[in-house]
């Protein structure tokens, strides 16, 4: 069985949460406590960071839907960066990646001014 590693460091633009193993069934209930207990202030962006996803299920976008939740009632941002082919594959088809701005990686996403979006 894979685990899951989660790391919140903080960057100018607000929290950093790297997501590395598999976001599943298992897992994905870690993730969402994590998400839960985070504090977000408006005005800021809760940067995904995927870039060590080596699997994510229907029960893993759950949970990043659930961040983006946070983040529009923390009045804050947020960015997923380094999405895995995968992954951004499967938010493409079922239209979520157009509620959340993907990066190539983390010095994109957090070198653009919350509440803008720039190019990938």
């Amino acid at each position: 069985m894979s685990s899951l590693t989660i790391t919140t460091r903080d960057a100018p633009t607000g929290p950093v949460m790297e997501i590395a193993g598999d976001l599943d069934f298992d897992h994905a209930p870690r993730l969402r406590r994590t998400l839960v207990a985070l504090s977000l202030r408006p005005g800021q962006r809760l940067v995904l960071d995927l870039s060590g996803l080596r699997f994510c299920d229907s029960s893993g976008i759950a949970a990043l839907i659930l961040a983006r939740n946070r983040a529009v009632a923390a009045r804050a941002d947020i960015a997923l960066a380094a999405v895995p082919a995968g992954t951004a594959r499967v938010l493409g088809i079922v239209g979520l990646d157009h509620l959340f701005p993907m990066h190539s990686d983390v010095d994109a996403a957090t070198a653009v001014r919350p509440g803008t979006r720039a190019p990938s």
